[in-house]
């Protein structure tokens, strides 16, 4: 395999000249830097990790935290992570923090204090006051996608007004009996932009004189659960609302299967809508608010090496934009197939 040596001989070039033109530290001329990448290329010549930490004084590797991988918006986030480090030449070191385990402990107190990388991507973590002052504590850049954002560059959709685009659609329906579905209210289970939701939720009904109507049933947010939930609180005609809000995409399709399974007709009986756009929604023909979590993970990446290379530059928040797309799932209220039917009379579904 050629080295440094190597690629210098054939540019005509010292090694230290070679050096900075492939790490892109110091100045080198567009013309010298051209012809030692040429001669790099030739050779195949790929700088090492640590040969580059040499010259830069970085490890060339981001380090990503984040719950779980098997939801739909981490696994895009992620991916958008890795397309824009790739593109960097960036490794990428990926971390679980499942909420409160032993994994997520050891990870905080342990294996982030190494330091093994230049900066920290943390993906809908809400940490603890513990966590954050950890997270301080090793003076590394860090970027949030889709949570916390004390003190941090951070990215995500704004929640509050995606949730509240959401509610405030149906009740621009007619709609007055509305759940909401989804999340903990004690918050061991929800993460920070799922509680906005809930913000955005209660602020519509409020300011439509609907506060009494208020209803949150909590569920995880995946899409079984949901169902799960859905079924219990469907069930029952006399208390079963007109509507429902899924905290993120999951949860209501998962709503929608359940209305289905208990042969309600969505939206003849029953409108749903969801926010995320999530790759099921289309299926379902899910009314939503569109977000982009592989844009978002991109653009953390932008934001962290901005701070890279500037760490005296403020912080950031970048709202990216989650429009409604309005499909089959929803449709105006139809008071006579809505209607409480009383008890001992006919349901007709």
């Amino acid at each position: 395999m050629a080295g440094i040596a190597d690629v210098a001989r054939a540019a005509g070039v010292s090694k230290s000249t070679a050096s900075r033109a492939l790490t892109g530290s110091g100045y080198v001329s567009t013309a010298t830097r051209a012809r030692v990448r040429d001669a790099a290329a030739a050779l195949g010549y790929v700088p090492t990790t640590s040969a580059v930490s040499l010259v830069t004084g970085r490890t060339q590797t981001v380090g990503v935290v984040m719950p779980s991988l098997d939801r739909w918006f981490f696994a895009q986030v992620l991916e958008g992570i890795q397309d824009a480090l790739r593109e960097r030449r960036y490794d990428l070191a990926l971390y679980g923090a499942p909420p409160d385990s032993p994994a997520r402990r050891e990870m905080f107190e342990h294996i982030l204090a190494r330091k093994r990388f230049d900066g920290l991507i943390a993906v809908g973590i809400e940490p603890s006051a513990r966590e954050l002052e950890r997270l301080v504590a090793f003076g590394r850049p860090v970027v949030a996608v889709g949570g916390y954002d004390v003190g941090t560059n951070a990215v995500s959709i704004d929640d509050q007004a995606a949730a509240r685009i959401a509610t405030d659609h149906l009740i621009g329906l007619g709609h007055r009996d509305i759940a909401f579905l989804g999340g903990d209210p004690d918050g061991h289970r929800t993460s920070f932009g799922d509680g906005r939701r809930q913000d955005g939720y209660r602020s519509a009904m409020r300011d439509a004189g609907l506060e009494a109507s208020v209803r949150h049933v909590q569920s995880e947010a995946t899409m079984p659960d949901g169902y799960r939930v859905a079924v219990e609180l469907l069930g029952d005609r006399r208390t079963r609302p007109t509507a429902i809000v899924g905290v993120c995409d999951e949860v209501a399709v998962g709503a929608i299967i359940a209305a289905r399974r208990l042969g309600l007709r969505v939206p003849e009986r029953l409108s749903v809508i969801g926010i995320d756009d999530h790759a099921y929604a289309e299926m379902f023909s899910l009314t939503t608010l569109q977000q982009r979590p592989h844009q978002q993970g991109r653009a953390a990446v932008q934001l962290l090496m901005w701070q890279l290379d500037d760490p005296a530059a403020p912080t950031r928040r970048l709202y990216e934009s989650s429009p409604l797309v309005v499909r089959n799932s929803t449709a105006a209220l139809n008071d006579d197939a809505s209607a409480i039917v009383g008890v001992g009379a006919r349901d007709t579904r």
